[in-house]
């Protein structure tokens, strides 16, 4: 078997696809690397071109070229569904968040932080506990409903991504409470059930603020399927060399995300690298590819990535609405929504079906927006 940990003497000679087949093969992630002592990240892990930004900003003297929160929209969601006057405001700041930026934060949501606190530790509890108890939902067939493995684009991808992820499909038709690890298992499904509603109340802010009827999104089965990404990023003992999760756009409707004290988001605004900052018992929410093409352009779907970094363990929880795998929902149609189109606004984008779009997003590496591939 190739050794994980080795460093060739000479890049001709390293045999990329053996090494990834052997860290694969261990079953344990990056946390099994790091829980192994490493000094040294291993050679499958190195992002050239995150160091070669590294350097340009050390040459221009810019460090990182990330801001404070760069002015990222909170949004405090009370008297959002008892008070008309408050929801238009709240309407217009989604919409303004949703063209301008594609991210934006909520306070006052309606999930208790105690249940934000639990799902931290549950998703903390599953990714600590022994590395054999985490084998036997070691996969990478994504039919499956509940599966746990390091980077879903391994063999696609340039540069391993420096963490490890529990993955739930929770709706529609979500695991029996018995698939689910029992580790987290009560926490996992109430969490789930009350994001779902959440993302209920976003879908109507996101209708509203298009100038459509307050339903529609739901009607056309943006809010149907949830799947859940529950990361865990092991503290990297070279966190200049590589990311946490490269940027990369995602491919749903959108994205609900709980995230810990830690940090490392960063999102792309103006040609540079924002970070978002942690506040306590807010959640994030971004918007994704499938948004973007069926709003037209109007909402922007943007690039996000993950730093590694040294202090972690990292832990966070991305919810993402999507139609994605169900067979029944296979060929159905999205395109630019009839509404928003007009003579001076035709589409961009070609129509497609669920079945193509998810192959493209599976079939490429996470760092190409799958957008491109619709646009007329």
């Amino acid at each position: 078997m190739a050794e994980i940990n080795s460093e060739p003497a000479e890049q001709s000679i390293y045999n990329r696809i053996n090494v990834l087949k052997a860290f694969d093969e261990t079953k344990s992630g990056v946390k099994g690397l790091v829980d192994s002592g490493l000094s040294k990240i291993p050679t499958i892990f190195i992002n050239e071109e995150y160091m070669l930004e590294r350097n340009n900003n050390i040459h221009n003297q810019k460090s990182g070229s990330s801001t404070n929160n760069g002015g990222i929209p909170i949004i405090d969601l009370t008297g959002v569904d008892n008070d008309p006057n408050l929801r238009r405001e709240i309407v217009k700041k989604v919409g303004e968040a949703c063209e301008k930026w594609g991210f934006f934060q909520i306070i006052n949501h309606g999930i208790p932080v105690t249940t934000l606190d639990e799902m931290m530790d549950g998703i903390r509890r599953f990714h600590e506990q022994d590395k054999e108890a985490k084998k036997e939902f070691y996969s990478r067939d994504i039919t499956r409903k509940v599966y746990y493995n390091s980077n879903f684009d391994l063999y696609l991808a340039e540069a391993t991504n420096w963490r490890d992820s529990l993955n739930c499909v929770m709706a529609p038709r979500g695991p029996l409470p018995q698939q689910l690890p029992a580790i987290c298992r009560d926490i996992f499904i109430e969490y789930s059930n009350k994001v779902m509603k959440l993302g209920h109340t976003l879908l109507e802010l996101f209708s509203e603020a298009l100038g459509l009827n307050r339903s529609y999104l739901e009607d056309i089965g943006c809010g149907e399927g949830l799947f859940m990404i529950c990361n865990y990023y092991p503290p990297c003992p070279e966190s200049d060399l590589t990311l946490g999760i490269s940027s990369h756009t995602d491919c749903g409707f959108f994205t609900i995300l709980l995230q810990d004290q830690i940090g490392g988001l960063q999102v792309r605004h103006q040609n540079q690298w924002l970070d978002v900052n942690f506040i306590h018992g807010a959640l994030i929410v971004n918007l994704a590819d499938m948004m973007h093409l069926i709003s037209n352009d109007k909402f922007i779907s943007v690039h996000h990535r993950v730093l590694a970094n040294t202090k972690g363990p990292r832990v966070s929880a991305a919810s993402f609405f999507r139609t994605h795998l169900p067979p029944e929902n296979a060929s159905r149609l999205y395109g630019p929504i009839k509404e928003l189109i007009s003579q001076e606004n035709p589409p961009l984008y070609r129509e497609t079906n669920t079945k193509d779009f998810v192959s493209i997003f599976y079939s490429k590496r996470l760092d190409c927006k799958t957008l491109q591939y619709f646009k007329l």
